[in-house]
């Protein structure tokens, strides 16, 4: 058997049989957690938290994900120059890597979900 922490939540829930009380339509859309190191990271502004729980909400279906500038801008009420702005914020924090996979296609975007320690020399 896996273990807890290699699991989805939705796979626990539905192996527990958690009935949710209460839910509309809002909330059975489902709830991205945030790790609190991102919402408190006084060096990244408010749209790259932003952006990155926005790719976070995207990839804890499929542990990857790769959304259009589009789609991200809309999804987040932003431009996709802002988007593009915000994305660039996580790579030079290093908390995001996008990876080109193509002409025509959407980049893949690769969010590290820990803290690099000081004077570590990369995640790769």
């Amino acid at each position: 058997m896996e273990s807890g922490s290699n699991r989805h939540i939705g796979d626990l829930l539905k192996e527990r049989n958690i009935e949710l009380v209460g839910a509309d339509p809002v909330t059975r859309q489902g709830f991205t957690q945030v790790p609190n190191f991102i919402l408190t990271k006084a060096d990244i502004s408010v749209g790259a938290k932003l952006a990155y729980a926005m790719l976070l909400k995207y990839a804890w279906g499929d542990d990857a994900c790769f959304p259009g500038q589009a789609t991200l801008a809309t999804d987040m009420g932003s431009g996709e120059r802002s988007v593009r702005r915000y994305l660039d914020e996580l790579e030079k924090v290093k908390l995001l890597e996008v990876v080109q996979r193509g002409l025509g296609k959407t980049n893949l975007y690769r969010l590290f979900l820990t803290v690099q320690k000081p004077g570590s020399r990369g995640r790769r």
